[in-house]
């Protein structure tokens, strides 16, 4: 049973971690399976741990065969948020009585040449306020195929299944049923334990495949999320919550999009990886939804110039090396990747706005040029990592604006896992330009930090508790209202905060 709960608590200590098991027939009148419990990687497979197999937990398989999992997570959170956005209100207007002001002869209720008003009754204001506490749940399906022919060519698909929450409704029913299921990942891989692996389509790129969670100190909470838009950060008012998770690292906007990626074999403890994407998205939503990409328009997903929108990045590409090795008790890994990109081609006017060139609507944008570099050391069951990035960017994958600040971020973390027992905690500091209408007037400063840790109940179940408090600041943005700060109070929500707590229980398999 030690055995299990350590390998459990190992595999809970990873990102999104999840569970397979491979061995036993199943019964085929109720596609049922009895089989010792397993634990695995998630969204992804064990080609990713060094960019070839590696035999493990999860089956690797024979020449000629193929492995099929089908692995799955379900969470559900019992949460207390406070913050900022826990309430919401907008001004009404006065009355306006009869007899006053101008009106137009022939109006109703007046006499012609009189001057009068019939006048116009109070509309009354808003308000609005949120309960603290709430339960939520989650459900997550990883399918996948691991085939290994006789020459050694290994190949094989994999795909992440998530829930879509339906808006709130009227009741439980209305709202279940118009929950939705949606494709987070989709990727295939060919590789060779000598060549490396090719990754194509819809995933991680190699910051997630270096970082995995581990520089970024994600993996204390047994995939739960912390501050990389963790269970509070869900439940809560989200615009004065959850800072954008500007590291990357298993973060949507670096997985979401349609990418080459190569992982090279390891070499005496280094290995490295490249990718490259055409856009930000997926070719095929050129045909999707109710207006079809008939000819070059603003809703196309392959778009290289524009009249309209120039905040585009389209032709990533990213390389990175990183380092994996012991040194007595002493476990030491050490990344650094660098990504770049052009954008798509603004064709429309521009005027001039300080020391930055702005569209009718915006502004002008930068191309990515992003570094990223982490290190984490791992000793007698502490693990401390730090994880920073900064250059051409704003916000999570974003494009900073002409004549914005950089950005400049750091999270760093504490891991500490005793048998089936896992505590650890993080902390971010982000400096990004923010909202390019403030380029030369103010710059975003947001702060964030969580702690807790994890218990292995049993193989494959964790019980979890969390804190979280975020601070989010820049002059002239309005972050209840998600927008500039209005003229008549200037300094309104310029710095919002937010905490909670957080106990969730997590079934992976």
């Amino acid at each position: 049973m030690r055995k299990l709960l350590l390998a459990s608590a190992a595999m809970l200590g990873a990102t999104a971690g999840l569970a397979s098991a491979q061995t036993a027939a199943p019964n085929p009148a109720q596609g049922q399976l009895v089989a010792p419990y397993g634990a695995g990687p998630a969204a992804n497979n064990n080609n990713n741990s060094i960019g070839a197999a590696m035999p493990g937990i999860d089956a690797v398989p024979a020449p000629g065969t193929v492995v099929v999992r089908l692995n799955g997570r379900v969470e559900v959170d019992v949460s207390a948020n406070f913050g900022s956005g826990d309430r919401f209100s907008t001004p009404g207007t006065a009355a306006v009585p009869a007899g006053t002001g101008a009106y137009t002869i022939g109006q109703k209720g007046a006499t012609a040449g009189v001057v009068g008003q019939y006048g116009s009754p109070a509309v009354p204001g808003s308000a609005y306020k949120l309960m603290p506490q709430g339960i939520g749940s989650w459900v997550r399906i990883y399918p996948g195929i691991d085939g290994l022919t006789t020459n050694g060519i290994r190949y094989g698909a994999a795909f992440e299944l998530r829930e879509n929450w339906a808006a709130q409704g009227s009741g439980g029913s209305g709202n279940s049923s118009g929950q939705t299921m949606f494709v987070r990942r989709a990727f295939t891989y060919i590789a060779n334990d000598k060549a490396g692996i090719v990754r194509f389509g819809q995933g991680d790129g190699v910051i997630s495949l270096f970082d995995n969670g581990t520089f970024t100190s994600q993996g204390w909470d047994a995939g739960v999320g912390n501050i990389n838009g963790g269970g509070m950060q869900q439940e809560g008012p989200f615009n004065t919550i959850a800072p954008p998770f500007v590291w990357l690292s298993q973060a949507g906007n670096e997985y979401g999009n349609n990418k080459v990626v190569y992982l090279s074999p390891q070499f005496m403890g280094f290995d490295f990886g490249l990718q490259y994407a055409p856009d930000a998205g997926n070719s095929f939503a050129n045909a999707a939804g109710g207006s079809l990409c008939t000819a070059a328009a603003p809703g196309c997903a392959t778009l290289s110039s524009s009249s309209s929108d120039s905040s585009k990045w389209i032709n990533q590409y990213a390389a990175g090396i990183r380092y994996q090795g012991t040194f007595g008790p002493v476990g030491l890994q050490a990344f650094g990747v660098y990504m770049g990109s052009g954008k798509v081609g603004y064709t429309g006017p521009t005027y001039a706005v300080g020391n930055s060139l702005r569209t009718s609507s915006n502004a002008l944008y930068d191309d990515l040029a992003i570094y990223n570099a982490g290190v984490a050391m791992t000793f007698m069951g502490f693990t401390v990592a730090a994880d920073y990035i900064g250059g051409a960017v704003n916000g999570q994958l974003a494009m900073r604006p002409t004549g914005g600040k950089s950005t400049n971020a750091v999270v760093t973390g504490l891991k500490y896992t005793m048998g089936p027992l896992t505590l650890g905690g993080n902390v971010g500091i982000i400096d990004t330009q923010g909202d390019a209408r403030l380029v030369g007037v103010s710059q975003r400063h947001e702060f964030e930090t969580s702690f807790g840790g994890n218990y292995v109940l049993a193989p494959g179940l964790a019980l979890v508790g969390e804190y979280m408090y975020t601070e989010r600041h820049q002059g002239g943005f309005d972050f209840v209202g998600n927008g500039l700060s209005p003229a008549v109070n200037p300094g309104l929500n310029n710095t919002v905060r937010a905490q909670g707590v957080m106990f969730a229980t997590v079934v992976i398999w």
